[in-house]
């Protein structure tokens, strides 16, 4: 960084060479590659810990390569489950660095306790839509053990400035954010972000030449959603007004398998559980996926998906039954530690009692449009996670292949960042302008903001959810239109609020969702139309 830079004025200003958004994998890895560059970091994490961040909650695991494995399969697996609309350079970069990038991050350097089939090989499970068992694991618990790990390797290092219990309002773009008439007549260029500090509520400036969106996704946005509350997907919102590219909102991935309860939120059920054998069943105990794919279980996530939601239909039920009991080999107890206790603290025991399970959001395969390197088409953005669409995923998602992704490209937005670093601040810091709070604020009524909630993830649940058809499209886009601009005046009027960024964050995502799949007549992977 640049001497003459202060890194905090009296004016809430905070320089950095990068500031990256967000904590996952794809955040952490990039922070941690610029970090041993000597490069200075600013890194916004909208909790007090790593626990916002989907990648903590990744059960199944990351891909790597089995022992009868081979890159050719790996890249036909991808390419079959995106319904062939994946970007072929964006595969072809996944297949030939994703190895060495988790062997020399992972396993050799934050020495991830991968599950191991003896102590010489490392174990690898199986999962839907994998031609080979290829998935690394640690036990049902793999993206914890990884966002703990990062976390305690960047605080390690000084140049890495970590901000939690921030969230991220508005990205800072020049021309729009500035006090000189003269730079409309300057190329568009992001140079930070305005960050709410939750706890004082009061709003930062982050000053970086180059910015990294790790924000994650945007499952929330549904009633029913394998993702943290969090996941408002305000990476995408932020980067749509700030002009960047958006592609391919429509497709939505829903995992098969979230556990049912009609009374408070659920949790993932690992796809996993399926590769070890486990079968779905309608209430009344009978299977029904061979009758939908020939590939039983294992068929692409979609696919599963909408065969549950068909029979849901059919029996009039609001869930299906995942059976362990009579069907897994191996110790279930062992294998799948946390489901197991999880659902033994809600009254049920796995190894004799099938699991309720219903569809849930899960995964965003389109995003903020980035290049092979991550970089977005807005100059100084970068995005890396399921935030941004390199195109790897196509219509669909391979399962375990998020978390790989975010490593890789976490590693190859940095390496383009060092590559072309201009050291020094470009713009004039005065001329950019303050955040300015609102003359009147009204007070933060809790009831609102929830129903507000309720209102987007019912909405987008009922009507932009796993069967789409255009009538419902159009019910679904006239009613968030009009919550909008309810949203639109309270954000204006309110006192600054995390909640109130989130859900205003949140209904756009909702809107740019639901405009997408009305564009779009095709049914394809995990959009599907039914006109």
């Amino acid at each position: 960084m640049n001497k003459n830079m202060k890194r905090k004025t009296d004016r809430e200003e905070y320089f950095s060479d990068i500031l990256i958004i967000g904590a996952g994998i794809a955040g952490a890895t990039a922070a941690l590659e610029a970090a041993r560059q000597g490069l200075e970091i600013n890194l916004i994490v909208k909790s007090s810990g790593p626990e916002s961040s989907n990648t903590y909650w990744a059960q199944g695991g990351i891909v790597s390569y089995g022992e009868d494995d081979d890159p050719e399969l790996l890249k036909e697996d991808i390419l079959r489950a995106g319904d062939r609309i994946n970007n072929p350079e964006a595969v072809e970069i996944l297949v030939k660095e994703g190895k060495e990038a988790v062997d020399r991050i992972l396993i050799n350097e934050l020495k991830i306790p991968f599950a191991r089939s003896s102590p010489e090989k490392l174990d690898f499970a199986l999962e839907g839509g994998h031609s080979r068992r290829r998935i690394l694991h640690v036990e049902d618990a793999t993206g914890q053990r990884i966002a703990l790990a990062f976390m305690e390797k960047l605080k390690q290092f000084p140049n890495v400035h970590i901000y939690f219990d921030h969230t991220a309002v508005d990205l800072l773009t020049v021309p729009h954010h500035s006090r000189d008439p003269l730079s409309y007549y300057r190329s568009p260029r992001c140079l930070g972000a305005y960050v709410l500090d939750n706890k004082t509520r009061r709003v930062k400036k982050f000053l970086a030449p180059y910015t990294i969106l790790a924000t994650g996704g945007c499952s929330a946005v549904y009633l029913y959603s394998s993702n943290p509350r969090t996941s408002t997907g305000s990476g995408y919102a932020m980067a749509l007004r700030a002009g960047a590219r958006i592609v391919n909102m429509e497709y939505i991935q829903f995992h098969p398998t979230y556990f049912y309860n009609r009374d408070a939120d659920g949790f993932l059920i690992s796809e996993a559980v399926r590769g070890e054998g486990a079968r779905l069943k309608t209430r009344d105990g009978r299977t029904f996926m061979e009758k939908y794919s020939p590939l039983g279980e294992l068929a692409p996530r979609d696919e599963v998906t909408r065969a549950i939601y068909q029979e849901m239909i059919n029996t009039n039920s609001n869930y299906v039954m995942l059976d362990l009991a009579n069907y897994v080999k191996v110790d279930i107890r062992k294998r799948f530690p946390h489901i197991y206790e999880a659902c033994r603290q809600r009254g049920l025991d796995i190894t004799r009692q099938p699991i309720p399970v219903v569809p849930a959001a899960h995964f965003c395969c389109g995003g903020v449009l980035v290049d092979v390197w991550g970089k977005t088409s807005l100059e100084g953005l970068y995005a890396v996670g399921e935030v941004a669409c390199t195109g790897l995923h196509g219509a669909n998602r391979l399962a375990s292949t998020s978390l790989l992704e975010g490593l890789v490209w976490g590693l190859r937005a940095v390496r383009h960042i060092s590559e072309n670093f201009q050291p020094g601040f470009p713009y004039d810091p005065a001329k950019i302008h303050p955040w300015y709070y609102s003359e009147r604020e009204e007070e933060i009524d809790p009831a609102l903001i929830h129903q507000d909630w309720m209102t987007i993830r019912s909405t987008m649940w009922n009507y932009a959810g796993i069967i789409r058809t255009r009538k419902r499209l159009e019910r679904a886009l006239a009613d968030l239109e009009y919550l909008k601009h309810r949203i639109d005046r309270f954000y204006r009027e309110a006192p600054m609020d995390p909640e109130i960024v989130e859900l205003r964050h949140g209904i756009q995502v909702a809107l740019m969702i639901t405009r997408a799949a009305l564009a779009n007549p095709e049914s394809r992977g995990c959009h599907f139309r039914q006109d």
